[in-house]
């Protein structure tokens, strides 16, 4: 199980709004099936490699099909072979770490 974080922006757009194209990318997103958190400011996604891959794939293209004349694709991995992990596990760590669980 990875978790990854992408961030899809789309360069040489008419306009400073992107949330039009942040909407395609998600619906490229949702169409592949892997697990999914939309933030302000990224995506988290959660599931195997080649999974993940290919949604990323689906994302940036999705960039390019929304009229972007060029698409930068910013990707953290991680990959924990260790044990199972989760976005949600890790954030609740913290927490209980700070003491607020």
């Amino acid at each position: 199980m990875a978790i990854a974080q992408i961030t899809v922006i789309p360069i040489g757009t008419k306009t400073t709004s992107l949330s039009d194209y942040v909407v395609e990318v998600q619906k490229a997103l949702r169409a592949t099936g892997v697990k999914h958190q939309l933030t302000p400011m990224a995506t988290i996604l959660e599931g195997g490699l080649d999974e993940i891959f290919a949604a990323i794939r689906a994302m940036h293209e999705a960039g390019f099909a929304a009229g972007a004349g060029r698409v930068s694709t910013s990707i953290t991995i991680d990959d924990r072979r260790d044990k199972p992990t989760s976005a949600s596990h890790k954030v609740d760590v913290i927490r209980q770490k700070l003491g607020e669980n």
